[in-house]
């Protein structure tokens, strides 16, 4: 059973209120924790800034994670297919020839 729980999250001083799985309650804390880290750290490096822009920047820079690890994901099951299709090339060839 997939039992529910309410937490109270802060991101960037602001508090939300979620209803999680007891599964997932790890996985959320810890990112609210580098996403504060981060924003923490733009708002020091740019002082002059508010924290929308903290947030923007924070937000930008994960997704740009996220597309690059999904480019990586697509390369290696490209590869992973062009070796299948290697394998099938070489029992071809030794079975016909």
């Amino acid at each position: 059973m997939n039992e529910q729980q309410s937490i109270q999250i802060c991101i960037a001083d602001r508090y939300y209120p979620l209803k999680i799985s007891l599964q997932d309650e790890e996985k959320i804390r810890t990112a609210v924790k580098i996403i504060n880290e981060k924003v923490d750290l733009y708002r020091k490096r740019y002082t002059n800034r508010d924290i929308q822009d903290a947030l923007s920047i924070t937000l930008l820079q994960f997704v740009i994670r996220l597309i690059e690890a999904e480019q990586r994901e697509e390369s290696s099951h490209i590869v992973d297919e062009i070796q299948n299709i290697s394998n099938l090339l070489d029992e071809y060839i030794s079975v016909n020839l």
